[in-house]
């Protein structure tokens, strides 16, 4: 009998495309979702977060979980109210599904969270950061810190869990790179800022097959940095877009001022940086990636 994964925040782009790839593994999927939908071969179940309330049989079914659910970080500036929303939107969903499997008949062997680089802070230089690296004070190390905490619940229940810090996803529907491309596509690209902050990406497949093999395999447990091997500048970055695309370079970069006075204190998010290693993925496991060149990556994307 196949094995069936419930993921949460399902219908996002990673969601989307990690349904297909788990799919064309033999897995079955099902989503937890706020509302009612129909989606071909995935079988949908409701829950409230603020009501504290969630199907029971989308536990019951699964043998696997992979929570992906949480507001995004860059869509919106960080209002007082919207920042509460980041945080408790992650915290409050890992507290809900928590309660259910303790209170819940299951057979889930593993949880599969989702988590961030931004646990090390939003701008670390070029300081080299590993999975036993200290983590930051500023707001967003602040929410991964307790989004993390929120998932220490289930590997109390005895469930396998395993954490992936997830860096910068490069997909064609979402994330930063549409926002990198648009400027590109009108001749107006440049670096942001100094343009030698880091970016340490991962190629959306690479993390979808991150998350297959940490549910797969039982020998993944805790936390890993979930970013290809070779992060890059946002220079490096700019210009590997501005020649895949064939278009030119518009200098001078872009200051950091005018991105603060635009985004406010999310600023961070496109000004900040981190040299962030995936240590543990290539000390401990046989995991092979797919894209490890950023051109590759890129071409694969936007061709």
């Amino acid at each position: 009998m196949n094995q069936t994964v419930l993921i949460t925040g399902g219908t996002g782009s990673i969601g989307r495309r990690l349904t297909q790839l788990l799919q064309q593994e033999g897995y079955q999927v099902s989503l937890l979702s706020r509302s009612q939908k129909s989606i071909p071969d995935v079988r949908v179940y409701q829950w409230d977060i603020k009501k504290g309330h969630i199907d029971p049989q989308a536990i019951a079914t699964a043998d696997h979980i992979i929570h992906l659910a949480g507001e995004g970080i860059a869509d919106e500036r960080w209002t007082d109210k919207r920042k509460d929303e980041i945080l408790t939107s992650r915290t409050q969903s890992t507290d809900l599904l928590a309660q259910a499997l303790s209170k819940n008949p299951h057979h889930v062997k593993s949880f599969i969270g989702a988590s961030a680089i931004g646990y090390y802070g939003g701008n670390t230089d070029d300081r080299p950061l590993t999975e036993t690296s200290q983590g930051g004070s500023d707001f967003l190390a602040q929410v991964v810190r307790a989004w993390e905490r929120s998932e220490e619940q289930v590997a109390s229940l005895g469930i396998r869990t395993v954490k992936f810090r997830i860096g910068v996803v490069l997909m064609p529907d979402g994330g930063a790179l549409p926002k990198l491309v648009q400027p590109v596509r009108l001749g107006a690209g440049a670096p942001i800022g100094s343009g030698q902050q880091y970016i340490s990406w991962i190629h959306l497949d690479d993390l979808c097959r991150l998350f297959i093999r940490g549910l797969s395999d039982d020998s993944w447990q805790g936390v890993y940095n979930a970013v290809a091997p070779n992060p890059v500048t946002n220079e490096t970055l700019t210009r590997a877009i501005a020649q895949v695309l064939h278009r030119p370079m518009l200098l001078p970069n872009i200051p950091a001022f005018a991105i603060k006075l635009l985004y406010g204190e999310m600023a961070i998010v496109v000004i900040g940086g981190n040299y962030v290693l995936n240590k543990r993925i290539t000390d401990e496991t046989r995991f092979t990636y797919k894209y490890t060149d950023l051109t590759k990556a890129l071409e694969d994307l936007l061709m």
